[in-house]
């Protein structure tokens, strides 16, 4: 920038490298994603927040945090989108998107397995989240994090290490 030169007070000036359009749509998946935390944690322990009323996990406890675990999923994705951000997508990059969506289609079965009438307390029975489908739901959990992890841009955030040296 020339000293010579007086800027005017409603210039558009670069403040950071970062300043960008993909600023917002990262801010907002970062709400989203906590907003889905929020959700799952009062899901998986409402006695966090006082409102524990039942013994057993039920059907409307298993739902809250199954949504929970979509709406981080979706806050995740749409940020890790965004990253991307004017580059093409690599190989790696595609199949970590397509398993944050399969890890969460298998936990949302495990979860709500008695309630398809698969688990072990088919309807008319109290739908009740055992340790089978507890498992299932840590192992969608766990596709679903390899995923966000391959989703991740690594060869942009190289570049732009050495682009700042």
């Amino acid at each position: 920038m020339n000293s010579d030169i007086p800027v005017p007070a409603t210039a558009n000036i670069k403040t950071s490298p970062y300043d960008n359009a993909a600023t917002p749509r990262i801010r907002m998946s970062i709400v989203i994603t906590f907003g889905g935390l929020l959700l799952f944690m009062i899901g998986a322990k409402p006695v966090w927040f006082g409102w524990d009323r039942s013994p057993v996990v039920g059907f409307v406890q298993i739902a809250v945090f199954v949504l929970g675990l979509g709406i981080i999923c979706f806050g995740g994705y749409m940020g890790l989108l965004t990253l991307w951000w004017g580059h093409e997508r690599t190989i790696l990059g595609d199949i970590g998107s397509r398993l944050v969506g399969t890890g969460y289609v298998i936990a949302f079965f495990a979860g709500m397995a008695d309630v398809f009438g698969m688990g072990s307390h088919a309807l008319p029975q109290v739908p009740y989240f055992g340790p089978w489908q507890a498992t299932g739901v840590l192992v969608g959990q766990s596709i679903v994090a390899i995923g966000f992890l391959l989703l991740i841009p690594y060869h942009l955030v190289r570049r732009s290490k050495h682009q700042v040296e």
